[in-house]
């Protein structure tokens, strides 16, 4: 399930169900995108900074017995910056991913019940995923299974792809987490061993004018067809 934290109503996050509402695509450059989700314009640092903290407040957290303040899913911030060049009419843009992920959980250790547990399962299934996303990366495999979960189909452009990534690993000290620690060391380990290939995604002035004009002849076709299906039809008597 995805959640659009900066869409509120009635001051709790925007859900929406699995293969519905939310659509995870890519554009013409690679980068992915979330179709129907909330895009806010940002005109600050003081914005940014605002919008972060209020989505922050709507992120599920719950107590256990490993945390007294446990994210109960993974949460996924996307910054998209675009420059125009006004000599050459070209276009440069470039995405930020803050991804913070939610730690693996043994509910025998955790105490998770009811939603927490169904909380700790969905959380463990992704990170599942995201661990045979890097085996395939690590092994150059033929097929990367990106599309097997939400969690990795929203950093496929982040691990393995166009992009340059720094990943942190928290760890804790206590040594009755030690298995823990160990699982997280090792999993970091695998994922330096990723190699990425990070190029600058830009569109000429002519091409920006081109994709505009298609988006408009489309909104017309699509408008001309709407017209067409709701005049009255005639009878012949």
């Amino acid at each position: 399930t995805l959640v659009d934290l900066l869409a509120s109503k009635n001051g709790q996050a925007a859900y929406s169900k699995a293969n519905s509402g939310f659509q995870i695509k890519k554009d013409q450059f690679g980068v992915v995108f979330v179709e129907n989700i909330t895009v806010v314009p940002i005109n600050s640092e003081e914005e940014l900074l605002g919008h972060l903290d209020a989505g922050k407040r709507r992120r599920s957290v719950d107590s256990t017995n490993m945390n007294s303040e446990s994210s109960r899913s993974h949460l996924v911030i996307s910054i998209v910056v675009k420059g125009e060049n006004r000599v050459s009419g070209e276009i440069t843009s470039g995405k930020l991913t803050l991804v913070d992920l939610a730690g693996s959980e043994r509910v025998t250790k955790s105490g998770a019940e009811g939603q927490t547990f169904k909380e700790a399962t969905s959380i463990n299934k992704a990170l599942s995923a995201l661990g045979e996303v890097i085996n395939a990366l690590t092994t150059n495999s033929k097929h990367v299974p990106y599309r097997s979960n939400p969690l990795t189909q929203l950093m496929s452009d982040s691990i393995g792809g166009n992009a340059k990534t720094l990943m942190i690993v928290n760890v804790s000290p206590a040594d009755y987490n030690v298995n823990e620690t160990i699982a997280s060391l090792n999993f970091a380990s695998r994922c330096k061993a990723v190699k990425n290939a990070a190029s600058k995604g830009f569109e000429t002035q002519e091409i920006a004018k081109l994709r505009k004009e298609i988006a408009k002849l489309k909104r017309q076709s699509s408008s001309s067809r709407s017209s067409s299906f709701s005049s009255p039809s005639s009878s012949i008597k």
